[in-house]
């Protein structure tokens, strides 16, 4: 199954579809974010889990439980999609979502271990969606998803956020 069409997200989502391989299907792409999520954080110094690369920027555990937030708030779209609900669903603001929650006390073991078991839960949920359920839309706001790409974002909102932690927190360490 090929990467979700253009018409099947909004162009904001593009660098996500663009940090994904061209060969994985939806599952592959999900279990490869996920190996890669752990290869690479798993082993990370404590001093460089609340480390930030400039004033305002998230620490690096603040980065992680935003993905885990982010992946539930897709999947949620995800769910309510495949089981046609038509509701109008609503955006979120993921720097809400940090600010208003003391991500930096939180052990960071237990933030990836969080994340992991999150990933596998999508996975399974995803592992029972055929092309119909796959095709399926909903609306945020006034921007269209399918199902599909929901899956799809999913996994390359994770590489890109690794991309950002290697970029600028490790100063490519982890390459």
């Amino acid at each position: 199954m090929a990467k979700p069409g253009k018409k099947e997200y909004p162009a904001f989502y593009q660098t996500y579809i663009d940090a994904l391989d061209d060969k994985g299907n939806i599952l592959s792409q999900m279990e490869t974010s996920l190996s890669v999520f752990e290869k690479e954080l798993s082993e990370l110094e404590s001093d460089k889990q609340e480390y930030r690369y400039a004033d305002g920027k998230w620490t690096i555990k603040e980065i992680v439980q935003h993905l885990i937030d982010t992946e539930r708030v897709f999947v949620y779209r995800a769910l309510r999609y495949s089981r046609k609900d038509k509701s109008m669903l609503l955006s979120y603001d993921e720097n809400m979502f940090v600010a208003n929650y003391e991500i930096n006390k939180r052990n960071y073991d237990n933030l990836l271990n969080e994340f992991s078991l999150l990933r596998r839960s999508t996975i399974l949920m995803f592992q029972n969606f055929d092309d119909e359920i796959l095709d399926m839309e909903g609306k945020v706001g006034e921007n269209t998803f399918t199902v599909r790409a929901l899956g799809y974002i999913c996994s390359g909102h994770v590489l890109h956020h690794l991309k950002v932690i290697r970029e600028r927190y490790l100063f490519n360490r982890l390459n």
